[in-house]
């Protein structure tokens, strides 16, 4: 007795942080607790916790074994959990919250983005131009050009053509895709083997720009193609590009990865290599190729959730009914996903009333609604989750009264219909999502993007009052969850978080539409513990609970009250499954 008393004393004084000496915030435990059966791998201890977990959002030490959290409250309550090799880690008063769940990236697309032509943040012709004639240097004649990530809004909203680069590229193809992913700029060479000519008609679904006098764009056809092209018009180049290596993606893969967890992502929702007018085949290459190999290779650095083009739903039934929805702790089948509409910036996003800028132009129904039911209905009553991109109010409205449809058909059930974007909604549709418990799967960081544009497009009156509007739908009892859609956007949550708080595009002094900025937890839980409902995954990720695997981010600051101000702060150390990933 006198000795556990002598013992039990020394462990106050032990793990007492203020009186620890530390070797880079860690040090080791070299005794065991004799009234706990379960020692813990580490303790995590002197911070402020943010656990996502409405039961207990708050916590100063955490317990963590085989990869799982053990305990989470005062360190007193976790301290019993500690023994012989434990490691604890001293977080300084830092502030820890629950790994960033990404909800709709393009991983693989991301990855290889990487090591091509990078047009983001491009703002002049010149720089553009320059861009790629620096790429062609070390490029091979005949070899194709890839890249993209340019937006034209940065240079007053003047589209590229192919006579931008046709005399810098006379050797090699092109291949340049719009930030959004909805629209793209071939050199006069692709073209050519693509057999684009003055003739080809668009294809259902998207547009070939071309030439009148004075080079304005119009659709119009037997004008001269000006190199760009829209939505599934896309497929006509991109079907003559060489398809990428399995060790080309894979590299991919890793180089993501290590983004992801530098910028404190530990799951990503990833929606594949699925564009309009890119083959539907390539997701699942990348399933079995890459995911597949990294996973039985030990070569998985995040946790991702996969989704696959609707068309192949069947196919996705299949293999779930054979392996499960969890394959492994690293991956998961989570649903498939389709297209209503195109894009913004793209002009191809559909609407209710003409784009300002285009008066006979309503935006693209990508795919035909009717399609779209059929396929949504099949699935749904097969227990595949559905997703569907709508950027568009008119995109958005369709597929909401779709979504009620489908709900009416098919049995009750728990089912998380999900549409990807919602960014400009028509009055009363925000309610609506909420009532048929439609996640919405947004991302913050488009609005830096669009703010301008917006209004450039569809007006003062119609931006100020249906774009972005994400405290609309989470007081309408919308399930929100917050991505980024990388390779579109930057992959970097607090940033996404501070802009859902403060909505300041660049340039701008006030917020745009101020009555939708969010007060930070609720920010912090889009991109955690909602992320996870949004895709099924509530019961590993999304919290700092018990059971849960044990992924969190340790960040810069020590003080929750600015942080909760300003929104301001970046990535200290990323864990995965209780290990340090990163840095």
């Amino acid at each position: 007795m006198n000795l556990w008393v002598t013992l039990s004393a020394s462990l106050v004084v032990l793990l007492s942080v203020a009186s620890l000496p530390l070797l880079s915030n860690y040090y080791f435990l070299n005794w065991r607790p004799w009234s706990s059966e379960v020692v813990a791998d580490l303790v995590v201890t002197n911070g402020t916790i943010y656990t996502s977990d409405a039961s207990l959002p708050f916590a100063d030490s955490m317990a963590v074994g085989n990869g799982r959290i053990l305990r989470v409250g005062e360190f007193s309550s976790v301290q019993d959990l500690a023994g012989y090799g434990t490691k604890v880690l001293n977080l300084e008063g830092k502030i820890v919250v629950p790994g960033f769940i990404d909800s709709h990236v393009h991983l693989i697309f991301g990855g290889l983005q990487m090591a091509r032509v990078e047009l983001r943040g491009v703002s002049t012709k010149d720089e553009f131009v320059e861009k790629v004639k620096a790429a062609v240097t070390y490029m091979k004649p005949g070899s194709w050009i890839l890249g993209g990530g340019w937006n034209n809004d940065r240079w007053g909203g003047e589209l590229p053509m192919a006579s931008w680069i046709d005399e810098i590229t006379a050797e090699n193809p092109v291949w340049l895709s719009r930030i959004d992913g909805h629209m793209g700029l071939a050199n006069s060479i692709a073209l050519k083997i693509a057999g684009v000519t003055n003739t080809t008609r668009d294809p259902k679904g998207g547009a070939i720009m071309r030439k009148t006098n004075g080079d304005k764009y119009t659709a119009s056809l037997h004008a001269e193609p000006t190199g760009l092209l829209i939505d599934s018009a896309m497929k006509l180049v991109l079907a003559s590009i060489p398809a990428v290596s399995v060790d080309e993606r894979r590299e991919a893969l890793n180089r993501a990865s290590s983004l992801a967890l530098m910028r404190g992502v530990t799951t990503v929702v990833d929606m594949g290599r699925y564009f309009p007018g890119a083959a539907i085949e390539s997701s699942w290459e990348d399933f079995s190729d890459v995911y597949r190999w990294a996973d039985q290779t030990g070569k998985m650095m995040i946790r991702v959730c996969l989704y696959f083009p609707m068309a192949t739903w069947s196919r996705l039934l299949d293999l779930r009914e054979k392996m499960g929805r969890k394959l492994s702790q690293w991956i998961y089948l989570g649903g498939v996903k389709a297209f209503a509409d195109g894009s913004l910036g793209s002009n191809s996003a559909l609407f209710h009333e003409a784009y300002l800028d285009e008066p006979n132009n309503f935006g693209l129904q990508v795919t035909d609604i009717g399609s779209l039911f059929n396929m949504t209905a099949s699935s749904d009553k097969s227990g595949l989750q559905v997703a569907i991109h709508a950027i568009g109010d008119r995109a958005n409205d369709e597929i909401l009264d779709m979504y009620k449809s489908v709900i009416s058909a098919n049995e009750k059930k728990d089912r998380r219909f999900r549409i990807e974007h919602a960014q400009h909604l028509a009055s009363g549709a925000a309610a609506r999502f909420g009532e048929l418990g439609i996640a919405a799967s947004v991302q913050p960081d488009h609005l830096l993007d669009d703010a301008d544009s917006a209004i450039k497009k569809l007006g003062l009156d119609r931006a100020q009052k249906g774009s972005y509007l994400f405290q609309s739908l989470l007081a309408s009892n919308a399930l929100l969850a917050f991505g980024s859609d990388w390779p579109v956007a930057d992959i970097n949550p607090l940033n996404s978080i501070k802009t859902a708080m403060k909505r300041i595009p660049p340039g701008w002094e006030n917020a745009w539409i101020s009555s939708e900025c969010m007060k930070l937890t609720d920010a912090l839980n889009a991109y955690t513990i909602s992320a996870a409902r949004a895709c099924f995954l509530e019961n590993d990720v999304g919290s700092l609970s018990p059971g849960k695997l044990a992924d969190f981010v340790v960040l810069s600051t020590d003080s929750w009250n600015e942080f909760m101000a300003e929104g301001s702060a970046s990535v200290a150390a990323t864990y995965v499954g209780g290990r340090q990933a990163y840095p």
